[in-house]
């Protein structure tokens, strides 16, 4: 459609899905997301990507989140579109549909070592999350450039990659939701990003997607009802509200009473978090209870390292600027599976599997008691 679905639409869209829950995803074998989509290197990492996705299926999972990268469509334009459907059919394959970031506010400062992203062999840092000890989860005090949008020529062109992706994709049911921005001003760039987002938002619907659109709010227990402006125009543009949140069990409870006043279909796109007592025992079963579609950050860990915490909360315990907040930083951040693909911790993946058990029995004794009403009628 080429307006905001109404809140009817949206329910009638959700409900005709069984319970969405899955992770962002990126294979082990991928430094990052350059790593992700380049032809260098990708038909082995299609190889580690299918024992994922079935690794995935087996969790209990039924969905996954990918941001695609800028620099792979403009170098690589054709086999970039390949490798995007050929990974469309593979998660379709193991029953996974797939949700698109098209853009993203996770911005490194422009410091020492900042570089444009490049095809090509990819480096990485080990022991830093993300593989880059200069990120966008460090502490910035100036906002931080973005690598395309921030340039008239290549955000022109952004654009057009962001038109051309889902003018192939509007009607594709292997395309679950189009992100269409992820954690909008972000790394220190507020206001700056409130005409990209809008922008965003127009491109997409000008291309009349069947699938619904959303992009995250990021809310704090302490300013629930004050958002920053551009994550109010986020939500006022989002078919179904999605947020991500990566604080304990009490503080997600206190937000999701705001959040459900929406009246929309909710969708947690980033939690896991086990440094900040954010984990799989509390949050997974409270997102089936309320039926919150979601998506843990990170699966296997790998080049990405994930598992390791963010820079900025080294940086924050070291400062003293927790006071509220114990870091427990014995357990991983975030990640659930070990490069040999068996678990963290047995007892998150025996939880997320009765769970998603429960969840899909139900769906199907639903549609069983549907069938049955429509046969009587």
């Amino acid at each position: 459609m080429k307006r905001r679905w109404t809140k009817e639409e949206a329910w009638n869209w959700y409900e005709a899905y069984p319970w969405i829950r899955g992770c962002n995803y990126m294979s082990a074998d991928s430094a990052n997301r350059v790593d992700q989509w380049q032809s260098l290197g990708f038909e082995e990492r299609m190889k580690t990507t299918e024992e994922e996705f079935r690794l995935a299926r087996e969790t209990g999972f039924n969905s996954i989140r990918v941001l695609i990268e800028y620099v792979v469509w403009k170098e690589e334009h054709d086999g970039f579109l390949e490798r995007f459907d050929r990974y469309l059919d593979l998660a379709a394959k193991y029953g996974l549909s797939v949700m698109v970031v098209l853009a993203n506010d996770g911005m490194p400062a422009k410091g020492p070592d900042y570089k444009l992203p490049y095809i090509g062999e990819q480096t990485y840092d080990w022991g830093y999350h993300g593989g880059r000890k200069h990120s966008p989860h460090a502490v910035q005090t100036e906002p931080a450039p973005h690598f395309y949008l921030d340039d008239p020529e290549s955000r022109e062109d952004y654009f057009r990659m962001v038109s051309e992706i889902v003018r192939l994709h509007r009607t594709d049911e292997r395309i679950i939701v189009w992100d269409v921005y992820n954690e909008a001003g972000h790394s220190n760039r507020k206001e700056i990003s409130i005409p990209n987002v809008k922008r965003m938002f127009e491109l997409v619907r000008a291309e009349d997607p069947v699938q619904p659109l959303t992009a995250c709010v990021c809310p704090r227990r302490d300013e629930a009802r004050e958002l920053p402006e551009i994550e109010k125009i986020c939500l006022e543009n989002s078919d179904v509200i999605s947020y991500h949140y990566y604080h304990n069990f009490q503080r997600h409870a206190e937000i999701l009473k705001h959040l459900k006043a929406y009246g929309r279909p909710l969708f947690c796109t980033e939690w896991l978090c086990r440094c900040f007592h954010n984990n799989v025992a509390d949050l997974f079963p409270l997102f089936y209870m309320e039926r919150i579609a979601c998506y843990n950050w990170g699966f296997v860990a790998g080049k990405y390292q994930t598992y390791e915490p963010w820079e900025l909360v080294w940086t924050n315990v070291e400062n003293g600027t927790y006071d509220d907040v114990h870091v427990d930083f014995t357990k991983w951040f975030h990640d659930l599976y070990r490069p040999n693909h068996r678990p963290y911790d047995p007892e998150e993946i025996r939880i997320i599997r009765k769970y998603a058990g429960l969840a899909d029995r139900e769906f199907a004794e639903k549609r069983e008691r549907k069938d049955l009403r429509d046969q009587k009628i």
